[in-house]
């Protein structure tokens, strides 16, 4: 438990002390410190507890209570504040409804609930508590190289808030150890709101007009699904007389039909968290943000918290739409997530195919990869469960790779556009070759993202429900399309072209090879992985395996995971290999600058582009229906769960 608290408490520490720290270099030594500490610290957790079932630890204060209740409190209360000052009315207007919400429950219910076993662990906590010290703590190394050069753009003269960013990022984290220990879920609650009012401060760092107003887009989004939150908790208080998870889920494995509201309510919580549609464009205007809060946000943080509290729930949704003592009712919860998640998944997959930015294209990845894992829990059985951990692991970890070589590329080519990437493994050839990693990981056959799929193919087969599998073939071909655009363009060599990443930060390179051997050891530990991770969770929820593609197969796809990323980096370094002009077949009239004598004696330009299909797969044709779709979706369950309101009186 000790190491439980510290996790906790010292990234808040760290935060603290790097709110007042001015000094670069100091500043430097601390998050380096630091992030090794936190870091090693959750290897320790994970090896020391690796294949943990449900292990609950005996911590119960009334200080603790009181501090959660001050905390969230205050973050409505700071909403309310920057509501105010920039005068938008929804966003006080709901930070007004969880103050008076949050005090009411405080002292007419919760005091009179304690949760003798305040903190747990289990082997999915210890899944995301790795991905949370490692990938994270990586982050914000990164970020150090990262928002020097960010600074160095600023206009002359502008306030330098490093001290407060720096701040912000280790306070993600300790809020997300809060929720993935938390069994009282009302402190669960209080590191859920915490990274809610985080996300807005990062996104609107730099306070631009286009900034501010994508903050509070996104916490005006993410109120709605704290709302939820705090409605779920007065169900459980007043109806079900407790405010542990454990009892909170026991019950709804027991009796699904009577926790249908409260499940429906955490459901649309993790899926605005989570940004699923119609609650996506949260995370799409989170791109105005500086890259590694794009990273933080999308790999190891915000958007994972949405997804582990909806893995959480997958037995008792799995117990309402299978188990005898399902009904209808019970089911409401599973068929709402099943449904916004899968269709998610297939149109953002679609509308990535129309995006030329590449961290737009990793935001709708992003979002419908989360899709996915949301349908997963939804859909609830072992094999599904199986098949969302593991897609949350190797999301996290390749999506974070990505990010950083985004975001690096940006600083050194001058643009995000997928299109100006040509001659990068000339431009930046280490560089290129870590992204072209992170995209195999993403849809390539043997790395674990899309063995990961095909368990969620079988998973959904299983099933019998024709739709997921047709949702999950169609959004699965848009994916191969939107990112084999991108490799081609990366693995283009045309040309000699000076080498400018040479100047890159070692801070920077750290966090990058850092995620990089990250997912190649993942990826070459799946089996691994399964054997002492993934399969204890599963089997300690369910009472039987949820693997369902053989431990050979499994093997062979680690050891081919091995033999690609020794292909994709063995030509680094020095090479006696003679370079040659570019040959263009025909008259060349310039082979530097690619032209070529055309058939009607003209000059024109060899040149590769992609094409991106704006007019079938674009944003304005598809976001409408989605959103639309799920919108209904969401009214129509709350409304079908709000049945067993009456029972709470």
């Amino acid at each position: 438990m000790a190491l439980l608290g510290f996790l906790i408490l010292f990234p808040l520490v760290v935060a603290g002390v790097l709110l007042a720290v001015r000094d670069n270099r100091v500043r430097n030594a601390v998050v380096v410190a630091a992030a090794l500490v936190i870091g090693i610290a959750s290897v320790w957790l994970v090896v020391s507890y690796l294949g943990a079932p449900w292990i609950p630890f005996d911590f119960h204060s009334p200080v603790v209570d009181y501090a959660c209740m001050v905390v969230s409190v205050l973050v409505a209360a700071a909403i309310l504040f920057y509501g105010i000052r920039h005068k938008n009315a929804a966003a006080c207007a709901l930070a007004a409804v969880q103050v008076a919400g949050s005090l009411v429950f405080e002292f007419a219910f919760a005091h009179g609930l304690p949760v003798a076993q305040g903190l747990y662990l289990d082997s999915l906590s210890l899944l995301m508590a790795f991905i949370i010290g490692v990938v994270g703590s990586g982050i914000c190394v990164y970020a150090l190289g990262y928002m020097e050069d960010f600074q160095a753009h600023e206009p002359e003269g502008a306030k330098d808030r490093r001290p407060v960013f720096f701040a912000l990022m280790f306070a993600f984290l300790s809020a997300m150890f809060l929720i993935v220990f938390s069994n009282n879920m009302v402190w669960l609650f209080t590191g859920w709101e915490v990274t809610t009012v985080c996300s807005f401060l990062l996104i609107g760092y730099t306070r631009t007009e286009e900034a501010m107003r994508n903050a509070f887009r996104q916490i005006v989004m993410n109120l709605v699904g704290g709302i939820a939150f705090l409605g779920a908790l007065y169900v459980c208080a007043i109806q079900l007389g407790t405010l542990s998870l454990l009892e909170f889920l026991q019950i709804g494995v027991q009796n699904p039909a009577l926790v249908a509201l409260p499940v429906t309510a955490l459901a649309l919580a993790g899926l605005t968290k989570a940004a699923q549609m119609p609650f996506h464009t949260w995370l799409l205007g989170a791109m105005v943000a500086p890259t590694p809060t794009s990273a933080l946000l999308h790999s190891s943080t915000m958007v994972k918290a949405g997804v582990f509290l909806l893995v959480k729930l997958s037995p008792v949704m799995y117990a309402g739409s299978f188990a005898p003592q399902g009904g209808l009712l019970a089911s409401v919860p599973a068929i709402m997530t099943v449904l916004v998640g899968g269709i998610t998944f297939a149109l953002c997959s679609f509308m990535a195919i129309s995006q030329t930015n590449a961290k737009r294209v990793l935001a709708y990845s992003t979002i419908a990869n989360l899709g996915l894992i949301v349908a997963c829990a939804g859909v609830g059985t072992p094999e599904a469960v199986w098949a969302a951990a593991f897609l949350i692991l190797f999301h996290a970890i390749a999506k974070s790779l990505l990010f950083l070589c985004v975001g690096t590329a940006e600083h050194h080519i001058g643009s995000r556009d997928i299109e100006d990437m040509d001659l990068l493994f000339e431009r930046m050839p280490r560089l290129s070759r870590f992204m072209m990693l992170g995209i195999l990981c993403m849809f390539i056959a043997p790395f674990g993202m899309l063995v990961a799929k095909w368990a969620t193919l079988v998973s959904f087969a299983e099933t019998g429900q024709v739709a997921l599998i047709v949702i999950l073939a169609f959004g699965s071909a848009a994916t191969f399309m939107f990112w084999a655009k991108w490799l081609g363009k990366l693995s283009g060599i045309a040309a000699a072209r000076e080498n400018v990443e040479r100047d890159v930060h070692a801070s920077e390179w750290a966090a990058v090879m850092v995620m990089a051997v990250l997912v190649i050891l993942c990826c070459a530990g799946l089996p691994i992985v399964s054997w002492l991770s993934v399969e204890p969770y599963v089997f300690s929820v369910y009472g039987t395996l949820g693997q369902d593609i053989s431990t050979s197969n499994l093997w062979i796809a680690s050891i081919l995971s091995i033999a690609l990323a020794v292909v994709l980096f063995a030509g680094l370094g020095r090479t006696k290999a003679r370079k040659v002009d570019v040959y263009l077949a025909g008259v060349s009239r310039d082979n530097a600058e690619r032209t070529f004598q055309n058939a009607l004696s003209g000059t024109s330009t060899a040149s590769a582009r992609n094409w991106y299909l704006e007019d079938v797969f674009g944003e304005r044709r598809i976001a409408p229906i989605g959103t639309a779709c799920c919108s209904v979706i969401i009214i129509v369950a709350f409304a079908a769960a709000a049945v067993s309101l009456p029972g709470l009186f």
